[in-house]
């Protein structure tokens, strides 16, 4: 079956009771048992037939064989960073969303566990930063907000050299542009409030395995833990899903049409996306992607100020997220990412006047104009 055909009929995509097409939304917290110990649900934490069928989808549609839904991208991270014990180390990507680097630094490293950031670009550096106590390598590709693009599959190859996992956040990809447990990943998770629910009308995380000992392994812990995606999210990310692949048309061709436009305009300083062919990591994304993702970066001249840039649009809004319908602005050093320190921050390549943009699926020609209305504030 295509992605396409999954993303609408994959996982559990029918109510087998009644023939629905849309799976119900169970209301319940628990589930009468005629029999003790025999009955399919008991209690909506542990599972709920609504959350059990968003979750077959996106094992589905990640390529992999079990699935969990979790009621934030932040408590499946929290969820899998849970599988390691203290004094366990982790080698992470060093340009990770700031939330994640909020969770690590301040909550685990307090736990117990060590971390080393690292480019993952960089294979060499990332296995000088394997030590005996590593357990897994972590990080993201394309990268939140640099959009630096990492070797999937020689990552993977060497975290299984080393006997340790590999962990991606696929969020800012989609499994419309990459599927890493193709690739030999361990465990792909995503912010599924992003491009797979896709109307910013939900909150959700996801993770997907191939390895059943690492589902039962996830599977304890989700249960144990009690982060879990409700019924009626479960069932908005299920219809988001169904047009994923739509959606992401769209976002595709407008994301390519504003970075050539943004090319073209003074005021701008440096782009990073990886569809640019200057970038260092275009090839390693020609490869491992399909389609360059719908998510640019860009910095603007010195002394321009990108806080009235972006606070004189009136199409793309200013807010923090971003996978969404409607295009979103931000600025890192001031939203997503100003819970990491400025001397890391600039450290890692984030500049006081980078903006990042998720292009969303308007009229591109009013796309443009709306930026060139920010650009015209700016004189």
């Amino acid at each position: 079956m295509k992605l396409q055909t999954q993303l609408i009929h994959g996982g559990i995509s029918e109510d087998k009771q009644t023939g629905a097409v849309s799976m119900p939304i169970y209301m319940a917290s628990t589930f009468h048992q005629t029999h003790i110990g025999q009955a399919k649900y008991e209690y909506s934490r542990t599972s709920n037939p609504t959350r059990q069928a968003v979750e077959a989808l996106v094992a589905d549609i990640e390529q992999g064989t079990a699935g969990f839904a979790f009621a934030s991208g932040s408590a499946a991270i929290t969820t899998v960073f849970s599988m390691f014990n203290a004094g366990d180390h982790i080698v992470v990507g060093n340009d990770v969303y700031g939330g994640t680097f909020r969770l690590l630094n301040q909550v685990f490293k307090r736990l117990g566990l060590t971390f080393t950031a690292v480019d993952t670009r960089d294979l060499k550096a990332v296995e000088q930063a394997i030590t005996k106590d590593t357990k897994a390598i972590y990080l993201e590709t394309p990268t939140n907000p640099l959009l630096h693009v990492s070797d999937i599959e020689a990552l993977a190859k060497l975290a299984h050299a080393h006997n340790i996992l590999s962990i991606i956040d696929n969020t800012f990809a989609s499994p419309i542009v990459q599927q890493p447990l193709t690739l030999g990943v361990d465990i792909v998770l995503h912010s599924a409030s992003k491009y797979l629910g896709g109307h910013s009308d939900v909150i959700a995380g996801v993770v997907v395995v191939k390895d059943p000992a690492l589902a039962e392994q996830i599977g304890f812990l989700q249960n144990a833990i009690g982060a879990i995606l409700a019924p009626q999210e479960s069932w908005l990310l299920q219809r988001g899903i169904k047009t994923l692949a739509l959606r992401m048309q769209a976002h595709l061709a407008n994301t390519q049409a504003l970075f050539n436009f943004l090319k073209a305009q003074p005021e701008v300083a440096k782009i990073y996306y990886p569809g640019d062919p200057d970038n260092p990591d275009y090839a390693v994304a020609k490869k491992q992607m399909h389609g360059f993702g719908a998510m640019l970066s860009f910095e603007l001249q010195p002394g321009l100020d990108p806080q009235k840039f972006v606070e004189n649009l009136h199409v793309i809004t200013l807010a923090e997220s971003l996978g969404a319908l409607e295009s979103l602005i931000e600025i890192p050093s001031l939203m997503t990412h100003s819970s990491v320190p400025r001397e890391i921050r600039l450290a890692n390549g984030i500049q006081d006047e980078l903006i990042r943009l998720s292009v969303g699926v308007e009229a591109v020609d009013d796309l443009k104009a709306d930026l060139t209305a920010g650009f015209a504030a700016l004189k």
